[in-house]
């Protein structure tokens, strides 16, 4: 029996031991939690690092937890930066809070100047250059086709250069125009192409392109979508179909920047329909005329399908070769750019050209965009912007005409398909 209770004893020691070891490696922490004026901050998180173990701070801020004597506390809470507390050595620990720089802080240009995303009171979408499409663009509207809620980008034709249809939270008018207002580097826009719209015989009529075709996508830096009437007040009637505000590209503090980029491209013209010409051409007519005409109509069929003899009226003509071709689009700028802490400028070169598949359709555009700030006084900065753009685009498919020969591949001269 004596030895039964020795065993015990033996054995209950080292358990005694080893909870009095556990004991000694935790503690009872306590502290307070204020922002960086020295105001508590009740319902902050204070939490051991890699566990799930933690607390929150009471409504003076103050907090109690145990933790091991090697834990780090993780203090957090919302809008105020993370902070990491090592408890080694200490019982109580003070944390001061900072605010975090979150994108409420990122400043979005409205009418009436720049203000900070949590003081707007309005429907405003702001999109940066790294937000952008990738990709090849002809047009600025490009860059946010499909990125911005409630706008809708629609290419109205295939032609290079055509207008599109922008429309900013639906159909804002029945007899008046829908497309928004642009605003680039604080100039208003009236919508219109700088471009004559003549209908006179040999001038050809002139079709409705992009406004912003002028604008070289390169030169973007953000891009403001202005929705509702509280944000677009400030524009009046104008604005009653939204706002695009469009910002250019300003020179960085820091070392000149020389910056050239250039990218090409391919259009396939569409899978033509396989026609019937020539001489098969004519004698398949002739087999159908002769099916369902009377014997009196056939006698005055034009020369064309009669005179086989004649090799004007036996040529092969491709129609459909004679209008469609493979398109290249080339795409070069090159900006120049450097800013110091009282002076700032940026030069850009822009040079597009699309080809379309459809002969003598294609755009072309030549820019220069040049930007110059300076600091004078403390109170007192200049700059100065000047742009020249060139864009070139033919009037319509027959020039000579003055009109717009619409056809597709099903309504060639020739109409026999194999």
């Amino acid at each position: 029996m004596i030895k039964m209770r020795l065993l015990k004893a033996l054995l209950f020691c080292p358990l005694l031991f080893l909870a009095t070891g556990l004991l000694a490696q935790t503690k009872n922490v306590t502290g307070k939690i204020t922002d960086e004026k020295g105001t508590a901050i009740p319902g902050a998180t204070v939490q051991i690092k890699g566990t799930s173990t933690g607390t929150v701070s009471n409504t003076d801020g103050v907090f109690s937890l145990s933790a091991p004597s090697s834990a780090i506390l993780v203090v957090s809470f919302i809008g105020y930066a993370s902070q990491e507390v090592n408890v080694a050595g200490k019982t109580e620990i003070n944390v001061s809070l900072v605010p975090e720089n979150t994108t409420l802080t990122d400043v979005v240009v409205v009418g009436y100047g720049i203000a900070r995303k949590k003081d707007l009171t309005g429907a405003v979408a702001s999109l940066k250059a790294k937000d952008f499409n990738k990709g090849i663009t002809n047009a600025p509207d490009q860059l946010i086709q499909g990125k911005v809620a409630g706008l809708m980008v629609v290419n109205n034709n295939g032609a290079p250069g055509a207008a599109t249809t922008v429309r900013i939270r639906g159909i804002a008018s029945v007899r008046s125009g829908n497309q928004p207002l642009y605003v680039i580097d604080g100039v208003p826009l009236d919508g219109r192409v700088a471009r004559p719209n003549l209908d006179a015989n040999g001038l050809g009529r002139t079709p409705d392109a992009n406004p912003l075709n002028f604008v070289n996508a390169a030169d973007i830096a953000s891009m403001e979508v202005l929705k509702d009437a509280s944000a677009t007040a400030i524009y009046g009637s104008r604005g009653s179909n939204g706002v695009i505000i469009i910002k250019t590209r300003r020179a960085k503090t820091g070392k000149p920047e020389f910056n050239f980029s250039t990218y090409m491209g391919i259009a396939q013209k569409p899978k033509l329909v396989e026609t019937v010409i020539g001489a098969e051409e004519r004698r398949m007519k002739r087999e159908v005329m002769e099916l369902y005409n009377q014997s009196i109509d056939n006698e005055s069929l034009p020369m064309m399908l009669t005179d086989s003899l004649n090799p004007a009226f036996n040529n092969a003509t491709d129609w459909q070769g004679m209008f469609y071709k493979t398109g290249i689009l080339n795409n070069y700028d090159l900006a120049v750019a450097g800013a110091t802490d009282a002076i700032h400028y940026r030069l850009s070169l822009g040079h597009y050209k699309e080809d379309g598949i459809v002969k003598n359709t294609g755009f072309k555009r030549y820019s220069v965009l040049g930007t110059v700030g300076a600091k004078v006084t403390p109170w007192l900065t200049n700059l100065t912007r000047f742009r020249y753009s060139r864009t070139d685009r033919p009037r319509n498919i027959n020039e000579r005409t003055g009109s717009f020969f619409a056809f597709s591949t099903y309504t060639m001269p020739s109409l026999f398909m194999h």
